[in-house]
């Protein structure tokens, strides 16, 4: 499955086409056109306890230690709360 280069991760907002794993997966092995690998596996989210807040956080820190400056890693994570998976939290 290739993903297009629009596509985001619905729990961390990470453009699918950047995903070494090419998306998280189902509990049947099938490819999720919804998640990354790093968010979704097996059919369950890697961090079920998460709050929007923390995966933001998570998300800033990740990038700055990828070298991208606070506060655009900041402006980048904006969005989150608006994905599907905190859309209803």
């Amino acid at each position: 499955m290739k993903n297009k280069p629009n596509e985001l991760c619905q729990s961390c907002g990470m453009p699918l086409n950047k995903d070494p794993q090419g998306g998280g997966t189902h509990a049947d092995g099938v490819k999720s056109k919804k998640y990354c690998s790093y968010c979704y596996r097996s059919g369950l989210f890697t961090r079920p306890e998460f709050t929007v807040q923390e995966m933001q956080v998570l998300c800033i820190d990740k990038m700055v230690e990828m070298k991208l400056p606070r506060f655009i890693a900041k402006y980048l994570v904006r969005n989150i709360p608006k994905l599907e998976r905190w859309r209803n939290r």
